[in-house]
């Protein structure tokens, strides 16, 4: 079978940012490893995307590329010891907001009235927090997500396909656990690079 890139196409209702460089930057990336795209993207002006599986520094890599390749303008949190001379200028040019685990508390809160304040707003959020293995992930994207009423987008980044897979589009409900359950699922069917850094497939017995 031949190698045909593909692009969805992206409103602008979307929050973008970018020009003709960076998104020949990020087709470039993207083509040269083979990634391909799958799905839709939707046409709302605030989500909060859910990036999984993290477990390896390339995820930020192709996730970068896909953000310059569809001119997305993104917000996504970082560990504060990134943001170093003569990168934290552009990681913050690229949407990064840096935090420092030890004094995270009320990040979640601070977030969803970032969101609720913002006309337009692509909250990029890891729900693993880190790349090595971990169980159950973080359900802070869903909490923010619900009260500030907006939807949650699943993205899956597919090593084994080469696949950037949109996925489901819902707002969550107050029944996290129950919500986590559909992230799981979904996940479930998307190939990690590492998969035996992905513990809930495990835990819950599906099949990579």
């Amino acid at each position: 079978m031949s190698y045909t890139f593909n692009c969805p196409k992206v409103s602008q209702n979307i929050p973008r940012l970018g020009n003709r460089f960076s998104r020949w930057l990020g087709k470039t990336v993207l083509k040269s490893k083979g990634w391909r795209f799958e799905g839709e993207f939707p046409d709302n002006p605030k989500l909060v995307v859910c990036v999984a599986p993290h477990t390896s520094n390339w995820d930020f890599v192709i996730g970068l590329a896909v953000a310059f390749c569809l001119k997305l303008k993104i917000s996504f949190f970082g560990k504060h010891s990134i943001f170093i001379p003569p990168f934290s200028w552009l990681l913050k040019r690229w949407g990064g907001i840096p935090i420092e685990r030890s004094k995270s508390h009320g990040v979640v809160t601070q977030m969803i009235e970032t969101v609720k304040s913002t006309d337009k707003i692509l909250l990029c959020l890891a729900p693993e927090g880190t790349r090595s293995q971990v169980y159950p992930w973080k359900s802070g994207f869903l909490h923010i997500a619900h009260h500030a009423n907006v939807p949650v987008l699943l993205i899956g980044l597919d090593y084994q396909r080469k696949t950037i897979v949109l996925g489901p589009v819902f707002v969550p409900t107050e029944d996290t656990a129950a919500e986590m359950q559909k992230v799981y699922d979904f996940y479930a069917k998307v190939h990690p690079k590492y998969p035996s850094k992905v513990a809930f497939l495990a835990e819950n017995s599906f099949e990579n």
